[in-house]
């Protein structure tokens, strides 16, 4: 699970981020970044599984959940950068039968062109 001070939370931090207008697609998972930031506060991260990828919250956390502990691990080897303000991670369709080894690689690529 992310550390409390990297989470995002509030709809305004989320429809700030989305307005923003920078988004990276690959392989499932579009990648939305806020404005870039001035001071030293931490990236906020947000992840979004939508009702119409799949009708049961079962499958839809098991998608955040596999989200999740790839960013975790991303930051843990430092490997995150931390230019922008809030980071959206939203999930397609195609991640529904996906492994975690599939879903790793993608955000590595996606936090690559960051």
């Amino acid at each position: 699970m992310l550390p409390e001070e990297y989470r995002l939370k509030k709809r305004s931090a989320f429809k700030a981020t989305y307005k923003s207008g920078k988004s990276f697609h690959k392989d499932g998972i579009t990648m939305f970044c806020g404005r870039e930031k001035n001071n030293d506060t931490p990236t906020r991260i947000g992840f979004v599984v939508s009702k119409k990828i799949h009708k049961r919250a079962v499958r839809r956390n098991r998608i955040k959940r596999l989200m999740r502990e790839s960013l975790r691990l991303i930051i843990k080897e430092n490997d995150f950068s931390t230019r922008y303000m809030s980071v959206i991670f939203v999930s397609t369709a195609k991640l529904l039968g996906k492994n975690f080894a599939e879903v790793d690689s993608a955000m590595k690529k996606l936090v690559e062109k960051l």
